[in-house]
């Protein structure tokens, strides 16, 4: 009796666990539907074209391609050795991951709203290096718009918050916080004389600190609070995260996603921050995000770490929201179309990838949507 009762308790645990694998493993399909290109409105020869220029190498070091519409995964292919099982390094798109789970510790009443004062999060961290009462001021918000007035620009290779020297130290957060306030000469306009009333400038540190505000905020591990209100209701199970010095994921960049979860990332804002039926961030928070609050240059816009821009042929382009790391990779939204894109890339270090990326969207992958 006991060795039939210790056979029936192994067979249905050896059930569970591969039950708990397949849905673990690709619960993607479980919940989206797949879809036909055709009776979606889709251009085949579009994509085929696509696929031909890629294979051929004319668009180089493409690792994925899949696009989304009317929630329904309508095509998906894989390059350069890459599969649906991968982790692609997302590099800065990591940071729109952030501004996430940010508004998501906004949602749990962790932070009370994205106008707090960071300081408050560092009192073991206060700045000793380049005091200003200005400091104070700066709010999670003017992180989350790359607009704080720390001189920090990744873009400009003088700058004292060139993310490059950050590396070179052992507490990133420190870094930023020590970081001397920005100056504004004649010919770069000050926040008042900008668009929005903010001047951007691209910061990598200052999105370290977001982590620690939300570890310091929650009294969690980063990862674990990702995972809890972020991975785990997604059924993202598969990632691997880069560490700073000190131990904190790195919120930065650099996160391992499988392309279908950066598909689904993507469709939770195109969706009003739900998914399988369930509110993972407010709609408040999503519109919050991919609105303008600061300008970057001429069509080009950026919300809380989300990039807004317009896609498409010249005579007809559709507003887009969208991630964007080093390599070329973006996971576009274009709500107008009931549309997401994951384009994932490594063509790291080229200032051809984002052109390269922008190429594909405009001239393949919108003009193949018929409306």
């Amino acid at each position: 009796m006991t060795i039939r009762i210790t056979f029936i308790a192994l067979s249905l645990l050896i059930l569970f666990m591969i039950h708990s694998n397949s849905y673990s493993q690709d619960n993607f399909n479980a919940i989206w539907q797949t879809g036909d290109l055709h009776s979606n409105g889709i251009d085949v020869r579009r994509l085929e074209s696509l696929d031909s220029a890629i294979k051929s190498n004319t668009f180089k070091k493409i690792s994925s391609v899949l696009i989304s519409r009317n929630g329904k995964l309508l095509y998906e292919k894989y390059y350069n050795g890459f599969s649906d099982s991968a982790l692609n390094n997302t590099r800065s798109a990591t940071k729109t991951i952030t501004g996430m789970l940010i508004g998501i510790a906004i949602d749990q009443k962790f932070i009370p709203d994205e106008h707090t004062t960071i300081m408050k999060y560092f009192t073991d961290k206060l700045p000793i290096q380049n005091t200003d009462l200005r400091k104070d001021n700066i709010t999670i918000e003017d992180v989350l718009t790359m607009s704080s007035l720390m001189e920090c620009d990744d873009w400009n290779q003088f700058s004292s918050g060139n993310e490059e020297r950050m590396y070179l130290i052992e507490d990133w957060i420190k870094f930023y916080l020590d970081l001397p306030i920005k100056g504004f000469p004649g010919w770069n306009p000050k926040p008042n004389e900008s668009p929005y009333g903010r001047s951007f400038s691209y910061c990598t540190a200052g999105v370290v600190a977001l982590g620690g505000i939300i570890e310091n905020s929650t009294q969690m591990k980063l990862e674990k609070f990702a995972d809890d209100f972020l991975f785990k209701p997604l059924g993202i199970n598969s990632y691997q995260w880069q560490y700073t010095p000190l131990g904190m994921p790195m919120p930065g960049g650099g996160l391992g996603l499988r392309s279908r979860d950066l598909l689904k990332l993507g469709y939770l804002y195109l969706n009003k921050g739900v998914w399988n039926d369930k509110q993972i961030i407010s709609e408040d928070w999503i519109t919050k995000s991919t609105s303008p609050h600061a300008n970057i240059k001429d069509g080009t816009d950026y919300g809380y770490l989300w990039w807004l821009g317009n896609f498409g042929l010249p005579e007809k382009k559709y507003p887009a929201f969208y991630m964007a790391g080093n390599g070329g990779s973006k996971i576009a939204v274009i709500p107008a179309l009931d549309l997401v894109v994951v384009l994932t890339s490594t063509f790291f270090g080229s200032n051809e990838a984002h052109n390269q990326s922008e190429n594909i969207l405009n001239n393949f992958i919108i003009p193949a949507i018929q409306e």
